[in-house]
């Protein structure tokens, strides 16, 4: 269920100060409330004008069918006027979704890390008015913090990207660090969204630097270590096609395409890959 505009702290006050004015005067609140909740765009909608802004790559909509942006948000809670933190953005495919959706009274980070997409994603939040709100923050895991605030956000997200983080026989995994990043910069109550491509638990370990594909219970451990409590996951982003044994890892699937012509109808009919996503929440 979608949570709503209205932040649990401010309900559980209103709520206090309902009880305590007299009975007249709760006739003007509701009134009062019931304006302002006409006046204030539901977040379904904003999300709708969102996906459907002109500032977003073609390229980028014809995946949506694949990622369901609509149903993912939603579920990790994300409204309008939120603080949130993208964790690796890559060339922005959830950044072009973002910034219009939490709009001006919000704000997005993006954070790539030092050396990789920096640059890109620099020049796509100068491209347009649209990402005024949003500021990139590399950081260099385990080196230096980014220079968000410590608890400022309210949602910190990472979409496919810690398969990038456990490392390789040629660099040094940085999951550990960037997990703590992440529970740094939350808000207490705050959500940490981890959206990832699921390996079979059964599956060998090893594949997990290899694939592209990690196991739901990698994740988890990585977020018990940095502090956060599991809260619940979602098959919103599963994809029961996928068989996750392919030749060149999930790169063979599309959108990449690794193996180029080499059983594409097959990779084409998968579609993109069976995936967990995860809600993880920094303890009050």
């Amino acid at each position: 269920m979608r949570q709503t505009l209205i932040k649990a702290p401010l309900f559980r006050a209103a709520l206090l100060s309902a009880l305590i004015i007299p009975a007249g005067a709760c006739m003007a609140q509701e009134d009062k409330a019931a304006a302002h909740e006409q006046a204030v765009p539901a977040a379904d909608s904003v999300l709708a004008a969102a996906l459907a802004a002109p500032t977003r790559t073609p390229a980028n909509v014809a995946r949506d069918k694949y990622r369901h942006p609509t149903e993912t948000l939603a579920f990790f809670g994300v409204d309008p006027g939120d603080t949130v933190v993208e964790l690796w953005p890559g060339g922005g495919w959830y950044t072009e979704v973002l910034a219009p959706y939490i709009g001006e009274a919000g704000k997005l980070y993006v954070v790539p890390s030092v050396g990789r997409s920096a640059d890109s994603i620099a020049k796509k939040i100068a491209s347009d008015p649209v990402y005024s709100h949003v500021t990139a923050a590399p950081v260099d895991p385990g080196k230096q913090p980014s220079a968000i605030p410590a608890g400022s956000a309210d949602v910190v997200l990472t979409f496919r990207n810690v398969h990038n983080w456990l490392g390789s026989e040629n660099n040094t995994p940085i999951a550990e660090a960037v997990f703590a990043e992440a529970f740094r910069v939350l808000k207490p109550g705050g959500t940490f969204g981890v959206v990832e491509h699921r390996l079979p638990e059964d599956a060998d370990a090893a594949r997990e630097k290899q694939s592209g594909y990690v196991k739901v219970s990698t994740i988890k451990a990585l977020a018990e270590k940095a502090g956060f409590r599991f809260a619940e996951a979602s098959d919103v982003n599963a994809n029961p096609k996928d068989t996750h044994d392919h030749p060149g890892g999930v790169w063979a699937l599309p959108p990449t395409y690794t193996n180029k012509d080499v059983d594409r109808a097959k990779y084409e009919a998968i579609g993109e890959s069976d995936r967990m996503t995860l809600k993880f929440v920094k303890p009050e």
